[in-house]
């Protein structure tokens, strides 16, 4: 980086489906029927082989497997396969597994018939049903019971299903991308993963890189999140100081892609206008080193805060990680943070909180 500060940039455009951002792409159609994702950040050699990978499988119907840390951004990846691919103008249905409660989850993948359960009042279509000759992305399927395994083997083995308390076989042709954070192999030796639906998912894996180990992507995620949030915000915040964004490079990023675009919001909007300084970053990332009268990554100045904003910030920067925390499970989020779940709903509802994809 040149001079004292790096200053926000316009994202680079190329036209390869690259980008781990979550709920920030652009989708576009280029000549003929080639789908670009317009925003891309991830120069990184680790980085560049998973883009050609991605262009190498999408126009095939093979299964894939995403393997990767929270927040890596498997979701989106999950996304550009089935936007580069001939399934592109039909449905792309995702299902997080680990989020639905398991009494749920089979009406929720296969569907059901009236009368099949208490409050079935009417017959519904399952995910798959709706997916129907597009994509179904199952996130954190190394959270799945054993019972709807075999269900999921036979719907890659033979495409087809009944849904619940029917009897009538539905066939239909999706293509299956499954996500997890879970290592299925120590799953599959400690018998709590079948071995069979390992090898049906196994076809064509993929592993996404943390954060971590690609640092070199950190300072044009910094200014690309910091021009989003400018704009989105109406902030102005101009650049991060060459000592601020070292500080950021050198922070492991336990929560990837994800961590450092709640980080920039929230630097942008206690911030405000200016240049991000080491003693603007939150404790957990400065590590306490300079911060001076600074609490909690909110620094004081001679202009003042607006208290009811940082506030406000602060708490929603806690309700988001208690969410992340127990795989958004509202109960135990309630419970980390000694609130009612009903106040909790609340408060997601007033920040618009929403669980971003893998």
């Amino acid at each position: 980086m040149k001079g004292d500060k790096l200053q926000a940039k316009a994202p680079i455009t190329i036209s390869r489906p690259q980008d781990l951002l979550p709920d920030d792409t652009v989708a576009s159609e280029e000549s003929g029927n080639r789908h670009k994702l317009d925003t891309i950040i991830g120069q990184s050699a680790i980085m560049q082989e998973v883009f050609e990978l991605v262009e190498k499988v999408a126009n095939s119907d093979s299964t894939i497997i995403i393997y990767g840390e929270t927040g890596t951004g498997k979701g989106l990846i999950a996304r550009a396969i089935h936007k580069n691919s001939y399934r592109r103008d039909k449905p792309f249905v995702q299902v997080n597994c680990g989020a639905i409660p398991e009494n749920l989850l089979e009406s929720e993948l296969f569907g059901h018939m009236r009368g099949a359960f208490t409050g079935a009042t009417s017959d519904k279509p399952g995910k798959f049903e709706r997916a129907d000759r597009g994509t179904i992305f199952l996130d954190e399927i190394g959270d799945m019971s054993p019972d709807l395994q075999v269900k999921i083997l036979r719907v890659l083995e033979e495409r087809e299903f009944e849904r619940v308390g029917g009897t009538k076989s539905i066939s239909v042709d999706v293509r299956i991308i499954a996500a997890t954070h879970r290592d299925l192999e120590e799953k599959v030796r400690k018998e709590t993963f079948r071995e069979d639906l390992f090898y049906r998912l196994h076809v064509i894996p993929f592993t996404l890189p943390p954060l971590r180990e690609r640092k070199s992507d950190i300072p044009l995620l910094v200014s690309h999140f910091m021009e989003q949030f400018d704009k989105k915000k109406k902030k102005e915040v101009q650049g991060v100081s060459d000592k601020a964004i070292n500080i950021m490079i050198e922070y492991p990023w336990p929560g990837n892609v994800r961590e450092l675009k709640n980080i920039v919001e929230r630097l942008v909007v206690l911030k405000g206008e200016g240049t991000i300084l080491p003693p603007d970053l939150p404790e957990s990332i400065h590590g306490g080193n300079g911060r001076g009268t600074s609490v909690s990554g909110i620094e004081l100045t001679k202009d003042g805060i607006c208290l009811n904003t940082a506030v406000s910030e602060f708490e929603k920067a806690l309700i988001f990680q208690s969410l992340e925390k127990t795989q958004w499970v509202k109960n135990k989020a309630a419970k980390l943070l000694h609130l009612n779940r009903t106040t909790l709903v609340e408060k997601i509802k007033r920040y618009d909180l929403q669980q971003c994809s893998s």
